[in-house]
């Protein structure tokens, strides 16, 4: 493992140099390049002296519809003209035979459980639990880290 974690480290220092020194050697092209002349100004287009108005929508003549033809619709006869519908009937539904009834099954009785004398529990009460935080004791002076009285 502290071989990969050096080579790593070496590698990373090696990619470092050389692209540091790629920077150097652009940064001097830089600046020993010709100034670049400026590019000329492209002229603006000419503005209209007046806004000319848009041409009006034409008039589209109105068409002129022939009349619709009056056709009478044709009466429907009298309700009382028409022949009664025959009621459907509909077939029986044959019936079926009631089910046999089944006797109730029984459960079997539950065992009673014999009662169990548990001992009684210590009367040990719960540890207190502190409210306060204490304080922390003051460190003891060391005479080698003391400062020296003055006089």
């Amino acid at each position: 493992m502290a071989a990969l974690n050096n080579s790593l480290l070496l590698s990373l220092i090696v990619t470092f140099f050389f692209s540091s020194f790629q920077m150097s050697l652009a940064a001097r092209h830089l600046m020993q390049a010709p100034v670049i002349p400026t590019l000329p100004t492209i002229p603006s287009l000419p503005k209209p002296a007046a806004a000319s108005p848009l041409p009006s929508i034409p008039n589209i003549p109105q068409a002129t519809l022939p009349p619709l033809p009056s056709t009478t619709l044709p009466t429907l006869p009298p309700a009382a003209a028409a022949a009664p519908l025959p009621k459907p009937t509909l077939p029986s539904l044959p019936s079926t035979p009631p089910l046999p009834s089944l006797p109730n099954p029984t459960l079997p009785s539950m065992p009673t459980l014999p009662k169990v004398n548990l001992p009684p529990l210590p009367s040990s009460s719960l540890p207190n639990l502190p409210t306060t935080i204490p304080s922390f004791p003051s460190l003891p002076n060391v005479p080698a880290l003391a400062p020296s009285p003055s006089n």
